[in-house]
């Protein structure tokens, strides 16, 4: 029993330690042992229907939430421009981001359908997203780490 205590509590501190600031598909977290799944369980919703499961609760909180997250995606077209990063076409995709309650982002998963970027492109644009997050604050904080997600449509302005 000590034992699996003792397991159990090393991957958790690896974990926490490995997950500062990184960018990955949901099929290189899967690989890398790392499924979203588990992640669910260390990271409480940022949103839910019963808000008991959730970290932002009353409408104002959730309203605050929605334009931190316009701004998260907003200062990351921003910097992905600065970087001269071209979309080339409207490419949509979706995104799940786990966050420290301070706002650091210590996991952003994102999936691209097959065929929307090239694998150079989704190279690139893996590399700038994990300089990104690396310094990157959200706009508000929290009582406990959450994750936030949604689909999303990426485009050059």
């Amino acid at each position: 029993m000590k034992f699996i205590l003792l397991t159990l509590t090393l991957v958790a501190i690896t974990l926490s330690s490995i997950g500062q600031g990184r960018a990955l598909t949901f099929q290189e977290a899967e690989r890398q042992g790392i499924p979203f799944q588990r992640l669910d369980k260390m990271y409480k919703s940022a949103v839910h229907t019963d808000t008991t499961l959730a970290v932002f609760k009353t409408p104002d909180q959730q309203t605050e939430l929605q334009q931190a997250y316009v701004k998260l995606l907003e200062d990351l077209g921003a910097f992905l421009r600065e970087n001269d990063f071209k979309w080339d076409i409207q490419t949509r995709g979706a995104n799940r981001i786990y966050m420290q309650p301070d706002g650091r982002i210590d996991y952003f998963l994102f999936h691209f359908p097959e065929g929307q970027l090239t694998p150079e492109k989704e190279e690139q644009f893996t590399q700038l997203l994990d300089l990104f997050i690396r310094n990157y604050r959200f706009a508000i904080t929290a009582p406990e780490k959450f994750a936030q997600c949604s689909a999303v449509r990426y485009a050059d302005n």
